[in-house]
């Protein structure tokens, strides 16, 4: 027999609690780890599978606090992921539910309630997961520790989650049609960018955060373009070096290891930089665009796609920048474009990819529960819950417009104030196919 639940459990104690902190009715059913459930029957299911959940809540009442709770197993919600944080951002807007200043004698009910219910102790460790950096912000020795802590999770889960291009970044969807995949979208994205830059046999790309060596490979492959290709991630390098010798592009293509404020040389035809501007950091900004500058030859051409976000949480907030991408820093798509201009570059045009990229991260997350079994095994349970929730809750920012993704394209023009760009971008897009 299925023991009834108690009427004045967990679940019916911390339910008015959480609605007065939260400074409003929640859309939310609460199940707690003693069986007890309140809130409305038809509301997407948040359960406490135990106390430690509540106590890490106690110890960070916020979203890192969430964050870990979820990531340890120890808060799930019942039913799609996508569905309940929907749910709870769609309340906090509408509704516009904002915690209350809360009194001395609001700080000690709530105390008392997680006394009665076990909840006070020791502060719970942070999952593994968590960045653990040291050192001076945007260092040459932390950028390459916050991006190892990110891209070089291993060459095997990478393989796993994204299609055979490798292509760690927004595709680009030109058709609808049942038999086109990610990896479609992502040829067509390459073959867009690589147009876009009017790469030919024999011009040079400096490709900045190479990843994988998609677009590496694509434009020395499909153009016999010259290609040097920098990326700060040994497994990547390592990655993309093994592929050129495999298709046989080594006179055509220079994998290096290595800080984008390292790079020597110049005069090259084109640059590249495929969301990785992102890493930068906002005060290396100018910095990272003089180079840009500083690279090309007069009459070159830059490709920037890049997330963009607005000034609140700029670094993705507390849960990206712990467990995803430590220092990122994402601005205004008018702001990285005011940048640009500032280094001597000339903007020419600018390409939105929002809805792009929730159809991208929608693929990666069909991938990650497809073969969920494969992720765990891989890489333990608790990063494959860090992915399950880094994904939803990307493709919800992007759906909601609480980040946006966008191709930049510049030129340096020649003293002279020549771009040699053509009048008419008709040569980008041909009708139904990109090839």
């Amino acid at each position: 027999m299925t023991r009834p639940a108690p009427h004045d459990g967990a679940a019916q104690r911390l339910f008015p609690l959480a609605e007065q902190l939260f400074g409003g009715r929640l859309p939310l059913r609460l199940r707690a780890w003693d069986g007890s459930v309140a809130g409305p029957d038809d509301a997407p299911t948040v359960v406490l599978r135990s106390r430690r959940a509540l106590r890490r809540l106690v110890w960070q009442p916020n979203e890192l606090g969430l964050a870990q709770a979820y990531i340890t197993g120890e808060l799930d919600i019942e039913g799609d992921l996508a569905d309940g944080l929907r749910t709870v951002w769609r309340a906090v807007r509408e509704r516009g539910l904002r915690p209350p200043k809360l009194t001395a004698g609001d700080r000690a009910r709530a105390a008392a309630t997680a006394l009665r219910l076990g909840a006070l102790g020791p502060r719970p460790p942070a999952p593994a997961s968590q960045a653990r950096l040291g050192g001076a912000l945007h260092s040459r020795s932390r950028d390459r520790a916050a991006i190892s802590h990110h891209y070089d999770l291993s060459n095997e889960f990478y393989a796993l989650l994204l299609d055979e291009t490798m292509a760690y970044s927004c595709g680009y969807w030109t058709s609808d049609e049942p038999g086109y995949s990610a990896a479609d979208a992502q040829r067509d994205k390459l073959e867009l960018i690589c147009r876009k830059l009017e790469l030919r046999p024999g011009a040079r790309l400096l490709d900045i955060g190479c990843g994988w060596g998609s677009l590496t490979l694509y434009a020395a492959q499909e153009y016999k373009t010259q290609v040097t290709a920098v990326t700060l991630a040994a497994e990547q390098a390592d990655h993309v070096r093994a592929q050129v010798r495999e298709r046989g592009l080594d006179e055509l293509v220079d994998v290096q290891l290595r800080d984008y404020r390292d790079i020597v040389g110049g005069s090259y035809e084109a640059v590249s930089t495929v969301e990785m501007g992102e890493h930068v950091g906002d005060a290396e900004y100018p910095g990272f665009t003089a180079t840009l500058h500083r690279m090309l030859r007069p009459g070159g051409r830059v490709l920037v796609q890049q997330m963009s976000r607005g000034t609140t949480a700029p670094g993705g907030g507390a849960f990206i920048e712990s467990y995803i991408a430590p220092d990122m820093h994402m601005r205004p798509l008018g702001e990285t474009v005011s940048l640009l201009e500032g280094a001597g570059l000339e903007v020419r045009s600018v390409e939105a990819l929002r809805e792009h990229y929730i159809r991208t991260v929608g693929a990666w997350h069909r991938t990650l529960e497809e073969r969920w079994a494969e992720f765990a095994a891989l890489v333990g349970a608790q990063t494959a819950r860090v992915w399950r929730l880094y994904l939803v809750g990307g493709a919800l920012a992007f759906e909601e417009r609480r980040m946006g993704v966008d191709q930049i394209l510049a030129v340096r023009p020649t003293d002279d104030g020549v771009s040699g760009m053509a009048a008419t971008p008709r040569d980008w897009y041909r009708p139904g196919e990109l090839r």
